[in-house]
């Protein structure tokens, strides 16, 4: 499988209730790898036995301690070093009071340059699927690079997934210009308010159900409610969550794409790959990143 999107430092700040303006707020903080492409690369590595690829921008500043990152996860990293911009840079300040709800101060930096010159047919030699990350549609060189990438892929028969990446950016990309860019795509993976903003709908399987007249397979993340599946206009599963104590919810939807996406490649049809989807969110829930645990 080869993923493309974003490589990310992720600084994880963990408080308890509300930040107090212009003082102190007491926090846990953490500098660990993320960015949405990343997490769902190193999740496929880990959870199945099909060789991963990551392609991604990064810069100067932190190239080779992402590659190292990467390999550790099992991912083979394919980074483009940027020579002019840093590498991305998210704060996530995750409330603890608030079922470790996360709010995202987002520096793209390098993640957003990568351009149709970064990209190669060969990238698709030996690979089943490949997996676009949604930041990818919110700079101009991304939505080129991203038309490129889904012609290479028709012409090789190669399928092609995406998941959005989030509600704020589609919002100001627009859902219209959205669902034309990803036009080809076999498999959406929204969240709940991805699904909504997309179609205007207010109920997450309405939303679902909607989006499966364009795309063949809707997987729509519900976080604590699970999962729903939609094809052909009508919602086909509902998958359950794993139960579970949630200290950062930093990734969990990469996760269960990572793990969605490598249990169906290994032949398990939707409804079971996103039950594997949810064991692997609640699995990245109980822990602070978005990147799966080391091996005990």
């Amino acid at each position: 499988m080869l993923v493309v999107g974003d490589v990310i430092t992720d600084v994880v700040a963990r408080h308890r209730g509300s930040l107090a303006p212009g003082t102190d707020t007491v926090a846990a903080i953490r500098t660990v790898p993320g960015g949405a492409g990343a997490n769902v690369a190193c999740w496929a590595a880990c959870w199945g036995d099909a060789e991963v690829r990551l392609l991604g921008r990064v810069g100067e500043d932190a190239a080779a301690w992402h590659a190292r990152e990467l390999t550790a996860c099992g991912v083979r990293p394919l980074l483009v070093v940027d020579p002019q911009a840093p590498t991305g840079t998210v704060i996530c300040l995750v409330d603890e009071d608030a079922a470790a709800e996360r709010t995202f101060l987002t520096d793209s930096g390098a993640a957003l340059r990568l351009e149709p010159g970064d990209w190669s047919d060969v990238l698709l030699d030996g690979v089943a699927r490949l997996h676009l990350s949604g930041y990818l549609l919110f700079s101009e060189p991304g939505r080129a690079f991203v038309a490129v990438a889904l012609k290479a892929a028709r012409v090789r028969g190669v399928p092609v997934s995406l998941d959005p990446a989030s509600a704020g950016f589609l919002t100001q990309l627009g859902a219209g210009r959205f669902l034309s860019l990803v036009e080809g795509v076999d498999i959406l993976l929204p969240s709940r308010d991805e699904a909504c903003l997309l179609t205007g709908l207010p109920e997450a399987a309405d939303a679902a159900a909607r989006l499966s007249r364009r795309v063949p397979l809707v997987v729509a993340k519900q976080g604590a409610e699970g999962a729903l599946l939609a094809r052909s206009g009508q919602v086909c599963a509902r998958v359950p969550a794993v139960a579970t104590t949630p200290r950062d919810s930093t990734g969990a939807g990469d996760a269960f794409t990572g793990a969605f996406l490598t249990t169906l490649m290994a032949g398990a049809d939707p409804e079971h790959a996103a039950a594997a989807g949810c064991r692997a969110g609640a699995l990245a829930v109980r822990q602070v990143g978005g990147r799966p645990p080391p091996p005990a």
